[in-house]
């Protein structure tokens, strides 16, 4: 027994003193690298062979060094080797491109690394075109961080309709609107990614084309871009009822003067505002671009709400509302009241754009995202509404800044800073529109830089234009706004979650019951919502309004 291993260590230690100490892991035929010393071709092929020279071996089973844990094992296996010195090892060879679980890692890497010396890499995608290797480069580093994601989605669900909503609604039952609601919205944010990762779909619309067929993409490109592109109107409209009113009342003869003048007009600065701010910022591809933007448009917020919260209570009698009605329960208008809260909440269209945008986008990390965003958005809601609604209870208009008098100084800059809001907001509405037409009528198309410049140019100055021309949309705003956001934020996640989820289990389950409530819920809001905004289509107030 003893005899053959002493017998096997002396032809290792022969092998060591011939430098070939790479036999006892390799056999002749797998040598990983060897380098031909001029001594060695000297004595085997003579004077001719004067260069060094470096050859790779295919094939390679690198063999690990034994680990201290596997010591006992092999002492035991030395008691049991047989006498006989001819047994050699039986090495097993593993398929190409393939791993045994018993491999070490560096035998992966070898067989990744060696097509650097068989073939050059493929520079060809599944349909033989050219690949960008700068955009693939780009990607390493592309997207954002989450306080970037975070400041787009709050910047998408904050607004200041929200104390007429109370209004509406009732003390109480508009509060608790706002905290319902908003826990609803956080969970059909993320159930709209998980569905995306249920059905292996990157966008709304494949979602819904996955789901429903060409009924239910036709459907969600409809009420996306229909939302989308009201906001775009709505926020040029607030755009020309804010910021010429806050000039004004800063320079009083300013409209006197020739050429300074128009910046007190409102088609004017509509234009301006559209032109050189928001029309830069909606030509970027990625919407995690706008996250500075959005960041600017929270602080505005937050100035906003400081502004209501403090003015509030000092502005004169005659504009307050009637002392008791602040702690009503419950009115008239509860079915008005959740259409604009859903309105305000609603950022499903672009939740996957901000998902898409994040560096790591992981359930988990968005998860965070939309949970510090809605919450952000809660207590902004919530501090703005209820200071607004105490003060004014049922003279509560449906902008509360609209409520104070216009020599306000605070107020104007909350006015400003609600303007500079919009016209930061707007590119965010646009993305989500030209999306939707990417994906609906391009879907397998490459990126195109005319293309792309054509529609953020047409769809922009289309809303732009709308804007200027009119001062109120009236009740197409209410039919689309309210229809498309019930749509988009509670019927067609909670469809599409009982679609692709377990189709064994019963409704009533616990992981189908929240999303069949959730749909039958939207049905209801938005059935309603649509009967009342046409009924009041038939009368005066329900017609646009034209200001040229």
């Amino acid at each position: 027994m003893f005899s053959s291993n002493k017998t096997r260590d002396r032809i290792i230690s022969e092998d060591v003193e011939n430098g070939e100490a790479s036999r006892p892991l390799l056999g002749d035929h797998n040598v990983v690298f060897s380098v031909d010393d001029d001594s060695d071709e000297e004595s085997l092929a003579g004077p001719s062979k004067t260069e060094h020279s470096v050859r790779f071996q295919e094939d390679v089973q690198v063999i690990g060094p034994p680990l201290r844990s596997t010591t006992a094992s092999r002492e035991a296996e030395y008691e049991l080797d047989s006498d006989e010195i001819d047994d050699e090892p039986e090495i097993t060879s593993t398929p190409r491109g393939h791993m045994s679980p018993n491999m070490p890692l560096i035998v992966g890497l070898l067989d990744s690394s060696r097509r650097s010396f068989d073939s050059p890499l493929p520079l060809n995608d599944a349909n033989g075109r050219d690949l960008d290797l700068e955009a693939i480069a780009a990607k390493r580093t592309a997207g954002g961080g989450l306080f970037d994601s975070i400041a787009n989605m709050a910047n998408s669900i904050l607004g200041a309709g929200l104390p007429y909503a109370i209004n509406q609604a009732g003390f109480f039952m508009g509060f608790l609107l706002l905290v319902v609601l908003c826990g609803v919205t956080d969970w059909t944010i993320n159930l709209i990614v998980i569905n995306a990762k249920l059905s292996g779909s990157h966008t709304y619309i494949e979602i819904m084309n996955h789901c429903f067929g060409s009924s239910g993409r036709a459907a969600v490109s409809f009420f996306q871009f229909s939302f989308a592109f009201g906001g775009m109107c709505a926020f040029g409209i607030i755009i020309g009822d804010t910021i010429p009113h806050v000039i004004r009342s800063i320079f009083p003869t300013l409209y006197k003067i020739p050429v300074l003048g128009l910046l007190t007009n409102r088609q004017f600065v509509i234009f301006l505002c559209t032109t050189c701010v928001s029309y830069p910022l909606s030509l970027y591809r990625d919407i995690h671009k706008l996250s500075r933007a959005s960041g600017l448009a929270l602080i505005s917020m937050v100035i906003i709400v400081a502004s209501v919260l403090v003015e509030g209570p000092g502005v004169p009698s005659i504009l307050k509302g009637d002392p008791s009605m602040r702690f009503s329960f419950v009115n008239a208008g509860i079915f008005q009241a959740i259409g604009v809260i859903s309105f305000a909440f609603v950022c499903h269209h672009n939740s996957l754009l901000i998902y898409g945008s994040l560096r790591t986008p992981t359930l988990d990390r968005f998860a965070q995202v939309t949970h510090v965003s809605t919450f952000i958005s809660l207590v902004s809601c919530c501090t703005l509404a209820v200071s607004g609604y105490v003060v004014f209870t049922d003279k509560t208009q449906g902008n509360i800044l609209n409520n104070f008098p216009s020599n306000n100084t605070m107020i104007n800059v909350a006015r400003f800073c609600f303007g500079l809001n919009m016209f930061t907001t707007l590119p965010l509405e646009l993305f989500v529109c030209r999306e939707v037409i990417e994906d609906y009528f391009f879907p397998h198309e490459d990126f195109n830089p005319q293309r792309h410049l054509f529609f953020t140019t047409t769809i922009l100055f289309s809303s732009m234009t709308l804007a200027m021309i009119t001062c109120d949309l009236g009740v197409m705003l209410e039919i689309t706004g309210g229809v498309s956001a019930t749509a988009l934020a509670f019927i067609f996640p909670a469809a599409c979650y009982l679609k692709l989820s377990n189709q064994s289990l019963p409704w009533y389950s616990r992981n189908r019951l929240p999303a069949f409530l959730c749909v039958t819920f939207g049905v209801i809001v938005m059935t309603l919502s649509l009967f009342l905004a046409l009924k009041k289509s038939w009368t005066k107030e329900g017609e646009a309004t034209i200001c040229m």
